[in-house]
């Protein structure tokens, strides 16, 4: 008889719990797990990783529930929950060193670091937990100025699948410490992370729409202005149908404490196509990312994603736009990487696509499904040289191949089985044993 551990006591939701409609699913899948254990410490995290491996089913773990695989919950397994693991801590304001436990939102951290004056580079959402993204990468809306969040991370606290609770840092468990940068998923449980924030209060934020010419000028432009800017600009944009044309709907973010400064980084942007619509303002950094983007995921927004890394050229910027405006009608964002990025070694972390500029995403959505996205998406892919591994829906052998291309695939398959030899945590991108479509295995 397998009995739950005192320390867990009140902490086990279970199918017909009123909390279990809550903590089923993910944002873009529903499950029903078993199990659902909600550990307060890592110390509980430990018991609930061997009481998970004596139950002997699926394990997931989540700490927001945004990753767009569905794979931080399972059907008939044990969730691992980290929502309550949320504290956010400044351990030294001097070097704006903060502890940030894995369950934490980054509307919640941005919100906890504001009264010190420091922001952390995360995701573009409040609501996307920390866990999840911090050990995949972590392109922010200060991504240019301060690189991938991974690339501030200065420690992390890991429960390994043998229960074991360790502290990495560069000197101590350095192997484990680069795994858990870019690809942490398959190497145990991160609970913590100490961060290395950023000194910033407001930014400016311009939000602008301009028409996107089906021969890709307005996306080009916009990438090859932000490959030269000044690394405090950093910009998403969004490609959305407009009656026969399409839209390119672009956010801008300078990491500047003035509009005098701001200013002269916005303006190139509005001359990039015909102007439709612009407005520009200075805003605390918390607004980015604010605490109205709270909420639970429940399976609301069913979804097909995959993603590109890539160099933005003509062909790039046209094979784009085919990509919105073809018949399968791709949603398209896309962010600027580069600057800060590029400054780290490809070799430093588990994240080596360090030349690129521009990271491309497409997604379809019910009742579209892969062959859609596939027709929709090949030419994006054919100049695409990697990709990242929190925008990919289909995780399986081939993501894997474009997300640790090379040297860098051989040293994270190598890990993994290091550190989970059992394949506890193993992610479906390494045995492609997950299939979300139903189209195909690729």
């Amino acid at each position: 008889m397998i009995t739950l551990p005192e320390s867990l006591s009140g902490r086990l939701v279970t199918p017909g719990d009123r909390r279990y409609a809550t903590l089923r699913s993910t944002y873009t899948t529903r499950h029903s797990p078993a199990e659902v254990l909600l550990p307060q410490t890592s110390r509980q995290v430990v018991d609930a990783v061997r009481y998970a491996r004596e139950r002997g089913l699926p394990v997931a773990v989540r700490s927001g529930g945004h990753g767009l695989a569905g794979t931080s919950s399972n059907d008939g397994g044990l969730v691992i929950d980290l929502s309550a693991l949320n504290r956010v801590d400044v351990l030294d304001e001097r070097s704006r060193l903060v502890r940030v436990e894995a369950g934490a939102r980054w509307a919640e951290v941005a919100k906890a670091l504001a009264p010190y004056g420091l922001a952390i580079s995360s995701g573009d959402h409040g609501n996307v937990g920390v866990g999840g993204l911090a050990t995949g990468g972590g392109v922010g809306w200060l991504v240019r100025r301060f690189g991938l969040t991974i690339d501030r991370v200065r420690a992390v606290e890991v429960v390994l699948a043998d229960g074991t609770l360790i502290r990495a840092d560069a000197e101590h468990e350095p192997e484990l410490f680069w795994v858990v940068r870019g690809a942490g998923a398959g190497a145990g449980v991160v609970v913590a992370f100490e961060i290395e924030a950023e000194e910033i209060r407001n930014v400016g934020l311009a939000q602008l729409a301009v028409e996107a010419t089906p021969d890709g000028a307005p996306v080009r432009q916009w990438a090859e202005y932000l490959a030269q800017a000044p690394r405090e600009l950093s910009s998403a944009a969004v490609l959305f149908p407009y009656g026969r044309s399409i839209v390119m709907q672009i956010t801008a973010v300078v990491a500047a404490e003035s509009m005098r400064r701001a200013r002269p980084l916005i303006e190139p942007l509005l001359a990039i196509g015909r102007l439709l619509e612009q407005r520009t303002d200075l805003v605390p950094y918390p607004a980015l990312v604010p605490t109205s983007h709270l909420h639970a995921n429940v399976g609301q927004q069913p979804s097909l994603t995959t993603n590109g890394l890539l160099t933005m050229d003509d062909t790039a910027a046209r094979a784009i736009m085919r990509a919105a405006a073809g018949p399968e009608r791709a949603l398209v964002q896309l962010r600027s990487v580069g600057g800060a990025v590029n400054d780290v070694a490809p070799t430093a972390t588990a994240y080596p696509h360090r030349h690129q500029d521009t990271l491309a995403v497409g997604s379809v959505f019910p009742p579209l499904g892969g062959p859609a996205l596939d027709a929709a998406w090949r030419g994006v892919a054919t100049r695409s040289d990697g990709a990242y591994v929190n925008f990919e829906s289909r995780p399986d052998r081939a993501a894997f191949d474009r997300i640790y291309p090379g040297e860098t695939g051989r040293r994270v398959a190598e890990l993994w089985q290091r550190y989970d030899p059992d394949g506890v945590f193993r992610p479906a991108l390494l045995d492609g044993r997950r299939d979300r479509t139903g189209d195909r295995r690729r």
